[in-house]
């Protein structure tokens, strides 16, 4: 007895009513009127099953009994029909299922088709953002081709224990399996610079192209037991990197710099699946993928000169296998393994030592070195599920593994940073203003005015302490040494039962519970409990037209590897890392300090660190949600999430200077805000020594520590629809108002003070309150098929610093006060507001994340056309769907009525991203010390095509695509 088969009743005019087979296998249809029918019937791992010329007749019931046969694949994945709305806790219309033609309205490119993934996923999971999964793995490998997948779901069944992650946000990739007849498919995209816009932010246009080709094929290797699926990929992208800086000339004037680089890439995907049919209870499945990527130019673009670019390259393999056995008729298990293994090589271009000059350009050489990294990771799951009763239990477990080996002298040439801030004013020939007092005229400048200053006074032969009290000179230089290599192991499990009670016919309640620990941090008592409901409350002829869902659950998050590999590498006593602000070592600059002089003139090494007392990050999530179903095939969900983040992780320099009394103490000294942490000199321009400013640990350097102090609060409103109005029109929407507050970015974030805490509450990084989504099929006249996608996003936050280290802590994260009146040296106004760059002890500093960027607009359209080729032959007819439908397990083929088809297919396409040509600009520079404060350096895409990368703002391709 097959519980949840699909079973679609058919009147002799075509319509149709589906239902499912309850958990006993059977299905009733009730006031049926007299008169022939037809009977449809799917379930996971059966052959389809049609059975004609049923006769109903007034007053006597018809008994229909059907025996399913095993089958290993299917054809075609096809849904026919809008699924009913239901209890099934995969069926949630919140969900958003993408298949058939609706993929088509994706982008081509993997990379492409995984950043639209991500938006459509929308801000549902904190600051760690969703996870992907290929096939029911934890995603190792780059996207899959487009044509390589059945179908992918999104948010589908959020508070299922079998997930670690948070379900809002969750999405699931799944890949096609061979097919017991040989079918292919061939794919050709160009894209050429002629056929796209220029890239606002360049003043040049290099030739660019893409050529990308997709080849997939699938056919019988042992008739009836065994298939394969052979699916082979290609990009050539002849792309540009975009510089937009501001440098000096010649003559050591600030000029802008907005060029195009010449970027080429390649990527080359291999992918073969084989599926095997052991018996008839039990399915094995083998899928190999390798992946290898080489770039060049990487690292140039935005404020990075050319002179930074470093090589890339990368090989991966992965490995994966799924047994699938049938051990009753009323249980299932899956055993699934996937290993993969990843190899990385950066290689700089140039060895010389880095110059930041703080959100003006990056010049030098690039700090990486050369880089070799290699990765190796295994996974393995096994999940039973059984039914008993009105109970559908799932239990399983997953462990992973993970070792990385990483030879990184990344920073060993050293970096030379330069800031803004307070400096004496300068006439036009560079000669020094005084008030009538005698004392100079201080001014704030940015910090290529500071970089200028700083070779001017060179070339003229001045001091290094005449530079500095000129308003010259680097704020900070940084180097590493030491031994590169490291490396670091790390193990995680996640074990979990759940219970899908089916209390009555219109009440299904889902209770689970999950178990979470990892090595490398000493948090052990992660149990994350689940718990959801669904409740129809009314039926119409049998069928529920609304559902009402709710659910809670908590989830934890891991500490990435990454993390413990950083503070392995950086513990001190490996490999050392020296920021100094010695004046007498910022006086060598362009030259590099030895590490003896670094050493003999008390340089602390700075060092990395997990604190003692980290605890899993993990969030509380819960939401409630009605679903309708309308008419005309129309469904609705709306839906309220809330969702509270706790133990977020942060990194925080625990040995910075505790300078508030210091701070008071100097200022009333105009001149030592240059550098609040120099004695200022007595009388005329003199070595200044370096202010002794009390440190938490005396000892000891700057220490950065991962510490799990974090929180975020985040409160959505979804609203989604979908519809399949008839065979030519299918539509999806998502509409989603949300509000996020946080004290942490992540766990890379710093906070502007990092003995206070208390003013680093504010907007999240990804607090973008609308957020809207749309797309579709439309078949419109002589066979053309349109698909639309549309974005349509509010502007993002980001943080507004000073660009100065006003606190001694070695980072640039200080935030402004705001201004109390519009003068003063260290004031400036803005388009977001007046700032004090160096507040007195009590001011007001602004809020984290205080600005608010562009908004986003986007329209990507692809337009198609179809020719049927070859001899025609009776066949029968299959087409894929979109919306929300049943989970991945209960997907199956649906034939239709006999007609003519042929066996070739050619299709022609074109496809064009952000068809309106419309400037979406990037992020402003949020550095008030930088000459481009408040301006956006770059373009933001949303799903852009293969075509033009980065170089262009449209981009138009062109797709050929033969099938058989």
């Amino acid at each position: 007895m097959i519980a949840g088969a699909s079973v679609t009743l058919v009147d002799s005019a075509g319509r149709e009513v589906p239902l499912d087979t309850d958990e006993h296998g059977i299905f009733q249809f009730k006031g049926i009127a007299p008169g022939q029918y037809a009977l449809r019937i799917n379930a996971p791992g059966f052959a389809s099953e049609e059975k004609r010329g049923l006769v109903v007749t007034a007053g006597s019931p018809l008994v229909c009994d059907v025996r399913l046969k095993v089958a290993i694949q299917k054809e075609k994945v096809t849904v026919t029909a809008q699924s009913s709305l239901n209890t099934d806790p995969d069926n949630n219309k919140s969900a958003l299922v993408l298949k058939g033609k609706d993929l088509e309205a994706l982008p081509d490119d993997p990379d492409d088709l995984q950043a639209t993934l991500q938006a459509l996923a929308g801000p549902a999971a904190g600051p760690t953002g969703g996870q992907l999964y290929i096939d029911g793995f934890t995603a190792s490998q780059r996207m899959p081709p487009k044509q390589a997948i059945r179908e992918i779901f999104i948010n589908q069944n959020p508070f299922s224990a079998e997930h670690d992650k948070v379900g809002f946000g969750r999405i699931e990739i799944f890949t096609k399996p061979g097919t017991d007849t040989l079918h292919g498919n061939a794919l050709f995209l160009f894209n050429d610079a002629s056929l796209n816009s220029r890239n606002p932010f360049a003043d040049n246009r290099p030739p660019n192209q893409t050529r990308m080709y997709n080849l997939t094929a699938s056919g019988p290797v042992i008739p009836k037991r065994a298939t394969v699926l052979l699916s082979m990929f290609r990009k050539e992208l002849d792309d540009s990197a975009i510089v937009h800086s501001t440098i000096l000339d010649s003559s050591l004037q600030a000029v802008p710099l907005n060029t195009a680089v010449g970027a080429p890439k390649r990527f080359t995907d291999l992918a073969p699946r084989f599926d095997y049919l052991i018996n008839k209870t039990n399915t094995f499945s083998l899928r190999y993928t390798f992946d290898r990527v080489s770039l060049q130019k990487e690292g140039v673009g935005g404020f990075s000169l050319p002179s930074q670019a470093y090589s890339l390259s990368t090989s991966q393999q992965v490995l994966q296998g799924v047994d699938t056995a049938v051990l009753s008729p009323r249980a299932v298990n899956e055993l699934r393994f996937q290993f993969a293994r990843e190899r990385r090589t950066r290689t700089a271009a140039s060895g010389s030592p880095s110059i930041a000059i703080l959100d003006a350009f990056n010049g030098g050489g690039s700090p990486i070195g050369v880089e070799r990294f290699t990765s190796s990771r295994w996974e393995l799951q096994d999940n039973l599920t059984t039914l008993r009763g009105r109970h559908t239990f799932k239990f399983g477990a997953r462990l992973r593994g993970v070792q990385l080996n990483d030879v990184s002298p990344t920073n060993f040439s050293g970096t030379y940073t330069f800031d803004g801030g307070l400096a004496p004013a300068l006439d036009p020939e560079n000669h020094l203003i005084t008030s009538p007092d005698g004392s100079p005229v201080l001014i704030q400048i940015s910090s290529i005015e500071r970089y200028r200053r700083t070779l001017l006074f060179q070339q003229q032969g001045l001091s290094s302490a005449e530079i500095a009290a000129l308003g010259g000179g680097p704020a900070q230089f940084s180097i590493a040494a030491g031994n590169p290599s490291a490396g670091i192991r790390q193990i995680d499990f996640g074990g979990y039962a759940q219970d899908d009670w089916r209390l009555r016919s219109n009440f299904t309640l889902s209770f689970g519970l999950r178990y979470e620990n990892q090595t490398n941090i000493g948090s052990s008592l992660n149990f994350a409990p689940r718990l959801a409901f669904a409740w129809t409350p009314s039926k119409v002829s049998g069928q529920p037209k609304t559902v009402i869902r709710g659910g809670a659950g908590v989830f934890y998050d891991r500490f990435s590897e990454s993390l413990s590999l950083q503070a392995h590498r950086f513990d001190g006593s490996r490999e050392v890392q020296f920021i100094a602000t010695d004046p007498r070592l910022l006086a060598l600059f362009p030259a590099i300090p030895s590490l003896a002089m670094l050493e003999s003139l008390g340089s602390a090494s700075a060092r990395w660190q997990v604190a003692p007392d980290l605890t899993a990050p993990y969030s509380i999530q819960s939401s409630i949600s009605i679903e309708r179903q309308l008419p005309r095939n129309f469904v609705l969900s709306a839906t309220y999430l809330n969702t509270r983040g706790l133990h977020n992780l942060r990194a925080r320099n625990i040995n910075a200077p505790e300078i508030g009394a210091a701070q008071a103490d100097i200022a009333s000294s105009p001149l030592a805000q240059l550098n609040p942490f120099l004695v200022p000199p007595s009388g005329g321009p003199a070595s200044p020594e370096r202010r002794q400013v009390p440190r938490p640990f005396l000892a000891a350097g700057d220490i950065y520590q991962y510490e799990s102090s974090g929180v975020f609060n985040q409160n959505q409103l979804i609203a989604s629809g979908s519809n399949r109005l008839n065979k030519t029109f299918t539509l999806f929407a998502v509409y989603a108002l949300g509000r996020a507050y946080s004290n942490t970015d992540g766990a890379s974030s710093f906070p502007a003070n990092q003995h206070d805490l208390s003013s680093e509450y504010g907007r999240a990084a990804y607090d973008i309150r609308h957020r809207f989504f749309a797309g579709g099929t439309i078949s419109v006249r002589w066979g053309i098929s349109l698909n639309p996608l549309i974005a349509i996003l509010s502007g993002a936050p980001f943080n507004i610093t000073t660009g100065i280290d006003s606190n001694g802590d070695s980072l640039f994260t200080d935030r402004p006060a705001f201004g109390a009146s519009l003068a003063g040296p260290a004031v400036r106004v803005t388009q977001y507001g007046t700032f004090d760059l160096l507040p007195s002890p009590g001011d007001k500093i602004i809020p984290r994340n205080f600005g608010t960027g562009p908004a986003f607009f986007s329209a990507n359209l692809r337009v198609s056309k179809t020719f049927n080729l070859g001899s025609a032959h009776k066949g029968s007819s299959a087409q894929g769907g979109a919306g929300s439908a049943p989970p991945p397990a209960a997907r199956s083929a649906v034939p239709g009525a006999a007609h003519e088809t042929r066996p070739y297919k050619l299709t022609i396409s074109i496809y064009g991203s952000n068809i309106f040509n419309r400037t979406n600009a990037a992020q402003p520079i949020g550095n008030l010390s930088s000459p481009l404060f408040g301006q956006s350096i770059a373009t933001q895409m949303f799903g852009s095509s293969a075509g033009g990368g980065a170089a262009a703002n449209r981009n138009i391709s062109l797709l050929v695509q033969f099938s058989f």
